[in-house]
């Protein structure tokens, strides 16, 4: 199935910018909508907006630069109203900037969450969805079920990070993962878990607009031939005295 969509750069989500702190982003936009107004609000910068936000007309171009003064999973969209469509309809991006210090990984992931509505861009079916908060599907990097088809794949003993930004616009998520947990959560600029601490995560959640990372490892591999005990490999240890 084909989706018209609006977008940055030609994808929905918009590229993923990578940086660390104290790094200078510039951006040059390009309205070439021949039909509609457009602008950019990168959550990462803090700038005022009337200006670098602004809103430009078919044909224009703005050039948007900004300083990334604080860590973290950023959101950036579409700042022309109604943003609920701009952004329901594509234009929503990631930029990560990592903490200081940050550790090497395996692999690392940039998930962005968001919802599809199908239909024609910007007609009344579509935004009667979108206002009654029906999507069509709920979605990881623009594409419905992708990763039920194409896996993102790991070894055994290997570490992933997967940062998640939730660009809405209007659900959140609960990313959970299923076969291990997360043992250190970044959340909107902190660290709720870091490695070494006593507990572990389930569930990194975040509202429409916010973002972080968890990282996990997978002790071992998945088997159709394994029983179906809790534990893997066996043999497993008994059971704990229930009271």
């Amino acid at each position: 199935m084909k989706q018209q969509m609006w977008t940055f750069g030609g994808s929905a989500p918009g590229p993923t910018l990578h940086g660390k702190v104290g790094d200078v982003f510039e951006v040059t936009l390009f309205n070439d909508d021949p039909s509609m107004g457009h602008g950019i609000d990168f959550h990462a910068g803090s700038l005022a907006p009337d200006g670098p936000m602004r809103t430009i007309q078919p044909g224009e171009r703005l050039v948007y630069r900004f300083r990334a003064a604080k860590a973290g999973a950023w959101l950036y969209h579409c700042s022309t109203a109604p943003m609920l469509q701009h952004m329901g309809n594509g234009m929503y991006g990631a930029v990560v900037i990592d903490p200081p210090g940050l550790k090497k990984v395996d692999h690392e992931y940039v998930l962005v969450s968001s919802e599809l509505y199908l239909g024609t861009p910007g007609s009344a079916a579509q935004v009667a969805k979108m206002r009654q908060e029906r999507p069509d599907a709920w979605v990881f990097n623009g594409i419905a079920a992708q990763y039920a088809k194409a896996p993102l794949t790991l070894k055994a003993g290997e570490r992933a990070r997967f940062w998640v930004v939730a660009s809405g616009p209007s659900d959140g998520i609960a990313f959970h993962i299923v076969g291990t947990f997360f043992d250190t959560v970044y959340r909107e600029g902190a660290y709720p878990l870091k490695p070494g601490d006593s507990g572990g995560s389930q569930v990194l959640d975040l509202a429409p607009a916010q973002g972080g990372f968890g990282e996990a490892t997978w002790r071992s591999p998945p088997s159709s031939a394994r029983s179906a005990s809790s534990c893997w490999p066996p043999p497993c240890p008994p059971p704990d005295p229930w009271p």
